[in-house]
């Protein structure tokens, strides 16, 4: 039995569904999504297996040399996706800095010693605005009610700790 005996059975119409389920699983490899050129592909390949393949034997052989065609392509794609052309597509290379004004949520200590008002009732929580940015805060238990002029005082990660600012007759 020869190892390559299926080569004598690929005719024009098998050629054609290897190489069009080949492409549609290649498609799947650059733009991941549904998997429904995956799923179309792997159907091609497998249609084509059938009618190509006299015996099991056949039908294994070809499905690790496509293994192996996937495999190569796999690797080609991934090695493009890291340093070549198709990582300045999928990388993104921008970043958000606070020299460009954006502020992350572990940045939050940027707020500590600014003074607003509290939109809603404090009870101990409710929702507060400082320089036209609302938030949520919460205050060291104090009842304090809507539209009064809080301080903040303490900042943990997303915790926003306020105290009801006094103010003192000169």
């Amino acid at each position: 039995m020869e190892i390559f005996s299926f080569l004598e059975n690929i005719h024009t119409l098998q050629a054609i569904i290897f190489i069009i389920g080949i492409l549609f699983l290649v498609f799947e490899m650059f733009h991941p999504g549904f998997g429904i050129p995956g799923a179309i592909g792997i159907l091609m390949l497998v249609t084509g297996i059938l009618i190509t393949a006299r015996s099991v034997f056949e039908a294994v052989v070809m499905v690790i040399i496509l293994l192996a065609v996937l495999g190569m392509a796999l690797a080609v794609i991934l090695h493009s996706a890291t340093k070549g052309r198709l990582s300045k597509t999928l990388i993104l290379k921008d970043s958000l800095s606070k020299e460009e004004g954006f502020i992350g949520t572990d940045d939050m200590k940027y707020f500590i010693g600014r003074e607003g008002f509290s939109l809603t009732t404090l009870r101990p929580a409710g929702t507060a605005e400082f320089d036209g940015v609302k938030l949520d805060v919460v205050t060291e238990g104090d009842y304090i009610e809507q539209n009064a002029r809080i301080r903040v005082i303490q900042v943990n990660g997303r915790r926003i700790v306020v105290k009801k600012c006094v103010d003192t007759l000169e």
